[in-house]
């Protein structure tokens, strides 16, 4: 399945699966990253792995900052996850929790590093991974909040779906508020120091 994927976009995953039997359907479009503004790719990265471009699919220092932050009993924004091993559990697993999950994620994460080139892991993670209740990909997710593709995204609106990503069903793209309204501006800020820094060079 990892070979097959590196070609063909994954047709259905187990979180989909799950939404159309909880009755909330499963919303997707698949496009290439090449018809996704390039800010999209830039908000993940500055939201959820600053260092996607140069790890090999596991961010060691993040996974060390985020124990000790739950050690002392601190609110995580981002936990140790990087794309890579969203994308492998996103792809070819189960949400939630537990060792066992946790083993196989990281078997997926080194396959998909191994076999995928960069570029295709953001693209496979830009398409599968959730923006809303129901909807899934940066272009239904940017049809739903902004009323057109993931080719015309604004950088706002790129931060606002990043913004989304890590509580896609407590949290919506669309006039936000609270946290999620001060995350938003903050990857948008941080938009323009990954591509000065470069931090998205594997994508391009």
């Amino acid at each position: 399945m990892v070979v097959i994927y590196r070609f063909v976009p994954p047709p259905i995953t187990w979180t989909m699966i799950g939404d159309v039997l909880a009755g909330h359907g499963a919303t997707k479009r698949w496009v290439p990253i090449e018809r996704i503004d390039p800010d999209m790719a830039r908000a993940a990265i500055a939201g959820e792995d600053s260092r996607f471009c140069t790890h090999g699919g596991f961010d060691y220092d993040a996974m060390a900052a985020a124990m000790y932050r739950n050690a002392r009993g601190g609110k995580v924004l981002r936990g140790g996850s990087t794309i890579s091993q969203q994308t492998a559990k996103n792809v070819f697993l189960w949400q939630g929790g537990g060792y066992f999950r946790k083993g196989l994620e990281a078997w997926f994460t080194l396959l998909i590093e191994l076999i995928w080139p960069k570029q295709r892991i953001m693209e496979v993670y830009l398409n599968v991974a959730e923006t809303g209740i129901g909807t899934y990909g940066v272009e239904a997710g940017a049809r739903r909040y902004f009323k057109h593709g993931a080719d015309r995204l604004t950088r706002a609106e790129a931060a606002r779906i990043a913004a989304v990503l890590p509580l896609p069903k407590k949290r919506a793209g669309i006039a936000p508020q609270g946290f999620t309204r001060r995350y938003g501006n903050s990857i948008a800020a941080r938009i323009g120091v990954v591509q000065r820094q470069g931090l998205d060079a594997c994508l391009r």
